[in-house]
């Protein structure tokens, strides 16, 4: 059955991989990104899709009622590494409003019209940083556990009337996302930090997240079966032993 999807964050990696991934399945994509200039470069890239500027940080979520959404996958996001004592508050406001505000913005403005149809699907990317948290993820993993919450209320609220909601848990995949947010912090972390000492704990969590990243397809494959399932789990790893794998380490 032909769908129509709403990916944010579709200028690049997940995003980008699962919305040319469904047009080819046969799906209506628009395909969002956060700039005019990504969008530009999207529609000349991939024709099939339908693309549109969307910030989710801004009025342009209001642009999402007009549209007869069957999908939702919020997958925009922004990234922030540090030291919980010394991260600059406006780093950490300025993640939660992408991450959470901006998610739950885009998500209330597309759900009246799944309502009125009384079926539809709203897959929320968290990460395996929204269970588990560890030495200078701790900004990024707050607005991921804040999506678990929200994402678990409203699969519970939204099921009577016909709307499923799961989430997605990505563990580090080679996409440029994790090798950006974990070099965030050392844009302003330095020897006047009060954490300084423990600089070669947070230069082993870099190691540990940007070595060894695995292949992006199998999260966008994941993204596919999500969109095209009869049902959902309430949260999906990928891959499956994340939690396990992650949890030896930290």
């Amino acid at each position: 059955m032909t769908k129509t999807v709403l990916i944010t964050g579709a200028g690049s990696g997940f995003g980008k991989g699962a919305s040319l991934a469904l047009a080819e399945r046969g799906h209506h994509v628009i395909a969002t990104t956060e700039t005019e200039d990504q969008a530009a470069e999207l529609r000349a890239e991939a024709p099939q899709l339908t693309v549109e500027k969307l910030d989710i940080t801004s009025a342009d979520v209001t642009k999402a009622k007009g549209w007869d959404i069957d999908v939702l996958i919020n997958n925009a996001g922004a990234g922030q590494t540090g030291p919980m004592a010394d991260v600059p508050i406006d780093r950490v406001r300025r993640l939660f409003e992408v991450n959470v505000f901006g998610t739950l913005a885009m998500t209330q403005s597309v759900l009246p019209g799944m309502v009125a149809k009384g079926v539809g699907r709203v897959i929320i990317v968290s990460s395996i940083a929204g269970v588990i948290s560890g030495p200078s993820f701790g900004p990024y993993s707050m607005t991921k556990h804040a999506l678990e919450a929200m994402g678990k209320a409203m699969r519970a609220e939204l099921a009577p009337q016909g709307i499923d909601v799961t989430l997605l848990n990505p563990g580090p995949y080679l996409t440029g996302f994790n090798d950006r947010m974990a070099d965030s912090m050392w844009e302003w972390f330095g020897d006047g930090s009060l954490n300084a000492p423990a600089t070669p704990m947070f230069e082993m969590m870099r190691e540990l997240v940007t070595g060894g990243q695995m292949d992006p397809v199998e999260v966008v494959t994941r993204m596919v079966e999500l969109t095209e399932a009869d049902e959902t789990t309430e949260n999906n790893f990928v891959p499956p032993d994340i939690v396990a794998q992650m949890s030896a380490v930290l």
